[in-house]
Formats: structure tokens, C-alpha cells, sequence
């Protein structure tokens, strides 16, 4: 299987903006002329409609890369009722294991391997959101060992949420690109979301405070928003390739 450099969109919590984010990056480099992969293991929140699904996040993705692709191949595990995935799973009966989201990945990857050039992943909620039973979303990134793109919210309490995403990746050894300080609703800032940047970039060093898109009601001008970046110069490869050649190991 081919390994192409990828991305990790992550958020500091729920509801921050992650798919907004991974779709504008996604479409970003679809319009410099890049095959763009996309790709998030596990949704949640979405909707059944007979035999096939509609889910919201995974949708974007796909219009991000152009359509026409198979929502099995960007969101291989789908659940219905708007929980962490450990939780919807078992509230089915059927609780979700490690090794069903690995061969889930293992699968779109391999789709993906001959159709793209780079890889958009996104994550679900938080990096120690559970994921899978004795699975958090940081133990996927381990796997993946891309590096993560943070999202987080421009407003209050930021701080504190950003500081933890940002340790709890450096204590597993994982790469940040950078963070992006997103406006997931419409208003006008207030002191906190003026001051944040410039107080985070004080605290996480040499980790690269990417943007702050001002809210855009549609996904084309949120790309827009975002446009300026070298959003490819962030991409980059494994560096081993544990998710292809062992199992995750569960934190």
C-alpha cells in the first residue's frame, strides 16, 4: 500500500469546527490541482435512510474532493445516535473494538492509496475522546502518526483546552503542525477571542498559531478564509508505519 503524506484535523472538543476546517484544506488543495484523499474512521450524529446513510461531516469531505465518491470510503464506521462512538456502538449491542476501526482505516487507505496524492483524516471530538472500547482519538493519531492540525475555538476557555491538546499530543510523541482559531458561530469577538491568539503563541513556543477564520456561512468562502496558508507544506509522512504493520496498541 502506498503511504502518502496526511494531515490530522483535531479539535480541542466537540462542535469547534474540525470539518469545516479538514473540508476547506481539503478543497484548498483540490483547486491547486492535488489529488486530495479524505477520510474520518468513525461518525456519529447521522442519519439512516433505509439501506444507506446521510452524515453530515462526511458528506463535506466528499464535496470538498470534488463528489462522486462513495461515503463508505471517506467514513468507514457511521452510528446513528449523536455520542462518542464507544458509547453508540454499545448502546447497540455491539460494542466497537480497536481492531474494527484499524481494519475500517486499513480499508479506505487502501481505496485511497491509488486515487490521491495526500490525506485530509479527521478526528471525532476531542484526542482522548473514546473512540472504540480501551480506544481514545490520540491513539488512532499514534497509529496514523500524521501530524495534527488543532482546532480550536477563538472564544473563552480556549486556553486551557488548547494547552491540554497540545500536551497530551507532545506526551505521546505526536507532531503538531500548527492550530487554527476558528469561529464556529456568528458574532462579533469579544476580548478573549482578540487576545487568544496572541496568548497561545506566548505559551506553545515554537507551535505556529496557523489562523483565525473570521465565520463565513458556506463552505466555499470559509475555504477562501483559509487560502493563504501553504496548507501542503504541512502534510507529511509516517514515520513508521505501525497501522499497517501492527495492531494499535490501546492506551
Amino acid at each position: 500500500m502506498t503511504v502518502h503524506p496526511g494531515l490530522f484535523v483535531v479539535g480541542t472538543d466537540t462542535g469547534v469546527g474540525k470539518t469545516r476546517v479538514a473540508a476547506a484544506i481539503a478543497r484548498i488543495l483540490t483547486g491547486q490541482g492535488r489529488r486530495v484523499g479524505v477520510l474520518k474512521p468513525v461518525a456519529t450524529g447521522a442519519i439512516r435512510r433505509g439501506e444507506s446513510w446521510e452524515c453530515e461531516d462526511g458528506e463535506a469531505l466528499i464535496r470538498a474532493v470534488g463528489g462522486s465518491i462513495p461515503l463508505e470510503r471517506v467514513v468507514p464506521l457511521i452510528y446513528e445516535e449523536p455520542l462518542a462512538p464507544s458509547v453508540a456502538a454499545r448502546r447497540l449491542g455491539t460494542p466497537l473494538a480497536p481492531e474494527q476501526v484499524v481494519q475500517g482505516v486499513r480499508a479506505s487507505l487502501g481505496w485511497w492509496s491509488e486515487r490521491a496524492d495526500v490525506m485530509v483524516v479527521e478526528g471525532v471530538g476531542g484526542l482522548l475522546a473514546p473512540l472504540a472500547e480501551r480506544m481514545t482519538v490520540v491513539d488512532l493519531a499514534e497509529a496514523l502518526d500524521y501530524p495534527l492540525l488543532i482546532v480550536a475555538r477563538r472564544g473563552l476557555g480556549t486556553l486551557n483546552h488548547t494547552l491540554m491538546t497540545v500536551e497530551c499530543a507532545q506526551r505521546r510523541g505526536l507532531r503538531v503542525a500548527g492550530i487554527v482559531l476558528n469561529s464556529p458561530e456568528p458574532g462579533e469577538p469579544g476580548v478573549a477571542e482578540l487576545t487568544n491568539a496572541e496568548e497561545l503563541a506566548r505559551l506553545v513556543g515554537p507551535i505556529s498559531i496557523l489562523g483565525e477564520p473570521p465565520y463565513q456561512p458556506d463552505e466555499e468562502s470559509f475555504a477562501i478564509a483559509l487560502a493563504s496558508m501553504e496548507w501542503y507544506d504541512r502534510f507529511e509522512r509516517p514515520r513508521q508505519r505501525a497501522l499497517f504493520a501492527d495492531e494499535v496498541n490501546p492506551g
